[in-house]
């Protein structure tokens, strides 16, 4: 029998450990020998898995402009936390509209334009999906 000293986290342990066999006639398995050079993997079987049929991610649409009005929609799922804006708001481009809230995450949503504020789409502690009307700004 062997005594070790171990220290873990700090502490200090004294251990005892029992040496089963001392001569080399009687190797444990994990120290057998091994081969100098590793054998070659054996071919898998190749099995061809037929195609997935391609079907389009929806990304939300930038804010689009129709006769003077630019659309702003959400980028993401998620609740309006709080609305900056109101209907007949002058705002500049880079402004903060809406905070919406999404994974826990405060984003700003901001005008991409220079303009009076049309509609307000939203209503405060409501829910939106990806491409919903959020505001409509007027140029």
């Amino acid at each position: 029998m062997r005594m070790f000293k171990i220290t873990v986290n700090g502490k200090s342990y004294d251990v005892a450990v029992e040496e089963i066999a001392a001569d080399s006639r009687s190797k444990p398995q994990f120290m057998a020998a091994r081969p100098s050079t590793p054998a070659a993997p054996a071919a898998m079987p190749v099995t061809e898995v037929p195609a997935k049929p391609v079907t389009e991610k929806k990304v939300p649409a930038p804010p689009s402009t129709e006769a003077d009005n630019t659309v702003v929609v959400a980028p993401m799922p998620g609740t309006i936390l709080n609305i900056l804006v109101k209907e007949g708001t002058i705002v500049k481009g880079g402004d903060v509209l809406l905070i919406l809230e999404a994974m826990k995450m405060e984003n700003e949503i901001v005008s991409p334009v220079a303009g009076k504020v049309k509609k307000v789409a939203v209503s405060k502690g409501g829910s939106v999906n990806t491409g919903e009307v959020l505001v409509v700004i007027e140029q």
